[in-house]
């Protein structure tokens, strides 16, 4: 449910894009309270969450590769290695760097924790002003749960079905603790995008984790009862 603190909820909304139009349904139809200080709020949160989809799907058209952090890469262009993840270089705008990782992605390969971080970033660049962008995420270390402070990331109990929330796939079986879960941007009905797996459905998620069980494993993948997703209202004062 959509609850408005300073003016009457919206029942609809005009010239808005059908991606757009899923997500207010579905902000509006779930049992959720959905609290908005007004409408210009609402639709930026639409906006960023058609932005996570689009760069999900972005992503999945990409060629960048799933790995773990032993054996994975981004372009030395940008990026220095470090132990932790990986650092921007001083010289480089954190737009540009970002940028950098959709529009080249052969250079960069990464497991699904990180992809997830990728995507918020870049769908926040897309959505806020870039000086703004470049201040906030500068200077910049990307890996896994290594990320800026800055970056308004919280996880919830419940399964909202939401499209732009993250859901996790859980692999209790698993041989390879790369392959523990997934991390995966909820697209829309039945269908989720998992760095690794790709676009897929709920039913091919656990499909795939399954198959990278360990030996005598029998235990079957699962969807956690959890969404992670953006502080959108905390993003919103950058617009």
């Amino acid at each position: 449910m959509i609850i408005m603190e300073n003016e009457s909820s919206p029942k609809d909304l005009p010239n808005l894009t059908p991606v757009q139009e899923n997500i207010f349904t579905s902000l509006k139809e779930s049992p959720t309270d959905y609290r908005y200080l007004n409408l210009s709020e609402l639709k930026y949160e639409l906006k960023v969450r058609e932005r996570i989809i689009a760069n999900a799907k972005l992503m999945n058209d990409s060629d960048a590769k799933f790995s773990a952090f032993e054996h994975s890469k981004f372009n030395p262009a940008f990026w220095l290695k470090t132990p932790y993840g990986y650092r921007l270089k001083e010289s480089k705008l954190p737009s540009d760097a970002i940028e950098d990782i959709f529009t080249n992605g052969s250079a960069y390969s990464f497991e699904c924790v990180t992809s997830i971080v990728l995507i918020y970033y870049k769908s926040i660049l897309d959505t806020i002003r870039t000086p703004y962008f470049n201040r906030l995420y500068s200077p910049l270390l990307v890996w896994g749960h290594n990320y800026d402070d800055d970056l308004p990331m919280v996880t919830y109990k419940g399964l909202d079905y939401i499209p732009g929330d993250v859901y996790y796939f859980f692999n209790p079986d698993f041989e390879d603790p790369i392959w523990m879960g997934e991390n995966s941007v909820f697209i829309k009905e039945d269908q989720y995008f998992g760095h690794g797996v790709g676009l897929v459905t709920h039913d091919e998620m656990i499909e795939a984790l399954n198959t990278l069980r360990k030996k005598g494993g029998k235990e079957s993948a699962y969807l956690l009862n959890q969404v992670t997703r953006l502080k959108f209202s905390d993003l919103y004062r950058y617009t």
